[in-house]
């Protein structure tokens, strides 16, 4: 038996969700209908208690996946499943057009090059490019990075209001990797600030040791973070000397994927903030390597 049908058969072993499932089943017929759906069209189509239907109905609403027509009462696809539906479309277009972008980095800077979006209280690393010659880095495409301890993550909150990214950090917490990990927010209040006066942003060694990595902001038309790229190596390879000029090739980078962002400013401009200092979920980055 091949490697490959050995897995699909673990798979097919291993047991779904039917309450997710039907779930799903649900969003997907009120997002094929044209009008959108009553209750019982939407017991009819997905054949299920009426009553199961209702709670699965009532909580895509709450969440905002779904919504009733002011119009008509019926119910159709929410703000929520539209922009997470638009976010992951032209997330996939523009990390296309970045792809010889973030290949020309790595290949003048000879680093392992990273793109990341900003999330509710994480950044998600959206695109990696990388060579097998490179020492490996342990990343991958749709990785969670803390805000406080990589590059890419300080980047993002650095340009962000005080309050914005104290309430990011206050849900997640200043998790220590290691010795070298910030831990507190006056010093992460002075990392920022330093992020801020040099235009870029460093790892030295704070996630994990034995790697560093520099990031630098990707700004769009409003002056605002909406990415953020970075090139990251081993101790060794990244000597402090180097950071300065590891900087301006990324800078360089960044100045271009910032005219591309401008038809992408909708889906990746970071979330606003209610009073109580929680972020509203961002859009969902779709997990689309780029080699």
């Amino acid at each position: 038996m091949s490697h490959s049908s050995g897995t699909v058969r673990t798979q097919l072993r291993t047991r779904s969700v039917p309450a997710l499932e039907r779930g799903l089943a649900i969003l997907e017929v009120i997002a094929k209908s044209r009008y959108g759906l009553t209750l019982s069209e939407v017991v009819r189509q997905v054949k299920a208690p009426k009553s199961t239907v209702h709670c699965l109905l009532l909580t895509f609403e709450r969440q905002g996946y779904l919504q009733k027509s002011g119009r008509t009462g019926r119910l159709v696809c929410g703000t929520k499943l539209v922009r997470m539906a638009r976010s992951v479309h032209e997330g996939a277009i523009l990390r296309e057009r970045a792809a010889p972008l973030l290949r020309d980095l790595m290949q003048r800077t000879g680093r392992t090059v990273h793109m990341a979006v900003l999330e509710p209280d994480q950044a998600t690393l959206i695109a990696k490019v990388t060579r097998h010659a490179m020492p490996r880095v342990a990343t991958w495409i749709g990785k969670r990075l803390d805000l406080h301890c990589t590059a890419l993550g300080k980047c993002l909150i650095a340009w962000q209001p005080a309050q914005a990214w104290k309430s990011m950090i206050q849900w997640q917490g200043l998790l220590r990797h290691n010795e070298n990990t910030i831990v507190s927010v006056s010093r992460l209040e002075r990392e920022l600030e330093r992020v801020r006066e040099l235009g870029y942003a460093v790892d030295d060694e704070e996630e994990e040791l034995g790697m560093r990595c520099v990031g630098v902001p990707v700004f769009d038309s409003k002056g605002r973070v909406t990415l953020a790229v970075s090139v990251s190596g081993t101790v060794n390879g990244m000597d402090m000397a180097l950071w300065p000029a590891l900087a301006d090739s990324a800078k360089h980078t960044a100045s271009a994927l910032s005219r591309l962002l401008e038809p992408f400013e909708d889906a990746y401009s970071p979330e606003e903030f209610d009073t109580t200092g929680s972020p509203f979920p961002a859009p969902l980055a779709s997990s689309v390597r780029v080699l």
